[in-house]
């Protein structure tokens, strides 16, 4: 906890010192930047290591990226490359990267008995996602007892199926491990390079994992609301019901697809009965949002197979969550706008609400941002590796597209080749799951300068799209 306790109390040392005026979107992009660094200091370490193994800088920092990042990607396995100590290390980072930065912060701030300022509650407003700058202390306190309640349900669960296989030590110990991994929706996993494929129609473990990749990806003001307006959908906000509408649409309709694409494919030669492909569908379809781990190979996926699961990676959980991608908010905000446009409709309306068009505007902005920064970065990621690096069933594009995908939207699903890239594309990935965490928006807004908004505004004129 000393790493954790140390980027809480310097990002509450910047927020004090008032001649660095950093605004809010400067602190989070660099209470993440902070725990990155420390993080890679520490599993540079020779004791991190496991006796006989090699663990260049960039390698430590590219694992302390991922793990702060909850994303998952590792040039290491995780299980046999690093120490008691250095997997200790990966999960603090899990843990601190998937709860948001403020959220220990603001932590610190109470365990001081200190008011929280204006520039701290609206922080830890972004962070996690609430609209209201009132009861923020009551939202910090929910976050870490509710993940601490989930976490620990999923790893009393885990642990009577990693017990029997593990024995008391080591099964409790990877209960905790993959229950914080899944809920915190991170996939970093203890079980080798297969990841959880041994457990591929264990109902118990399968299930487990699924429904903290769930609560985790479901956002914290989310299963808040839920909670106090005691499960009755009728009084639930508006963003409560979209995200749980789209969420649920985005598990089930592709458990279905997944069902159909794979069952001559992937899931031919195992030897499965109905009920277990469906757990395998089920499996497939939520871990792409966003928790990287896999019960059937990635690269054994048929093309629709793989084509889905990029779709799912880029769209990740929702805003405020444990969660990578664009967005579940985005997403339908994008779906609702382009319906409504083609409808001739001018305002875009959900029941009874209006949503203002500014927003869907900064939807289309994160998309198309998003989209950017995939296909540039897949393009040089091409250009330098050579494709030896994969085989060639899968192709180097293939496998180069899903690890940018993969790394923005903090998945962690791979087709193998991390371990084999060079330094300049490990780098890439890096900046690829820091944009993704952080957000493109906040990332955007902490980098731009402050600037004056002039009082006179151009005439308007018209362009021929479509």
């Amino acid at each position: 906890m000393t790493a954790i306790y140390l980027c809480a109390k310097i990002a509450v040392i910047f927020m004090k010192k008032r001649k660095f005026r950093l605004s809010v979107w400067q602190i989070l992009a660099l209470g993440y930047l902070i725990a990155i660094l420390i993080g890679s200091v520490l599993l540079i370490l020779p004791f991190a290591t496991v006796k006989g193994e090699h663990t260049s800088y960039v390698g430590a920092l590219f694992t302390a990226t991922s793990a702060t990042c909850v994303t998952g990607l590792t040039p290491y396995v995780t299980g046999t490359h690093w120490t008691l100590f250095g997997q200790i290390v990966i999960l603090l980072l899990v843990q601190f990267g998937g709860l948001g930065f403020m959220t220990f912060v603001s932590s610190v701030i109470m365990v001081f008995r200190k008011e929280m300022g204006l520039g701290s509650r609206r922080a830890l407003m972004t962070s996690a996602g609430s609209e209201k700058f009132f009861g923020l202390k009551h939202l910090v306190r929910s976050i870490l007892i509710g993940s601490l309640i989930f976490e620990t349900l999923g790893a009393l669960l885990l642990g009577i199926q990693f017990v029997q296989d593990y024995g008391w030590g080591n099964g409790i110990y990877y209960a905790i491990f993959h229950s914080v991994s899944a809920f915190c929706n991170a996939g970093f996993d203890l079980l080798g390079s297969s990841s959880l494929s041994v457990y591929a129609t264990n109902p118990l473990v399968s299930l487990t994992i699924c429904g903290l990749i769930i609560l985790g990806g479901l956002g914290f003001c989310v299963w808040g609301d839920i909670i106090r307006c005691r499960f009755r959908f009728k009084k639930f906000q508006l963003n409560t019901k979209v995200i749980l509408v789209t969420s649920a649409l985005l598990i089930f309709v592709p458990t279905f697809m997944f069902l159909g694409f794979e069952w001559n494919e992937s899931y031919a030669g195992g030897g499965y009965n109905f009920w277990e492909k469906l757990l395998l569908s089920f499996f497939n379809a939520v871990t792409p949002r966003t928790a990287g781990f896999y019960t059937t190979n990635p690269s054994t996926l048929s093309d629709s197979g793989y084509l889905l699961t990029l779709v799912l990676m880029f769209i990740g959980g929702s805003s405020g969550s444990t969660a990578g991608g664009i967005k579940v908010g985005t997403f339908a905000v994008i779906v609702m706008g382009m319906v409504d446009v083609f409808r001739g409709v001018r305002d875009i309306n959900i029941g009874k609400k209006r949503i203002e068009s500014t927003l869907l505007s900064q939807a289309l902005a994160i998309l198309a941002a998003c989209l950017t920064l995939v296909l540039c970065a897949t393009l040089v990621i091409c250009a330098i590796e050579p494709t030896k690096i994969v085989s060639a069933d899968v192709g180097l594009f293939k496998a180069v597209l899903y690890e940018c995908i993969s790394a923005l939207g903090t998945v962690g699903l791979s087709m193998g080749i991390t371990p084999h890239l060079s330094n300049g594309s490990l780098i890439i990935l890096m900046i690829m799951m820091y944009a993704g965490r952080v957000g493109i928006l906040t990332l955007a807004l902490a980098l731009a300068k402050k600037r004056k908004v002039p009082d006179t505004r151009y005439p308007v004129d018209t362009l021929l799209i479509g």
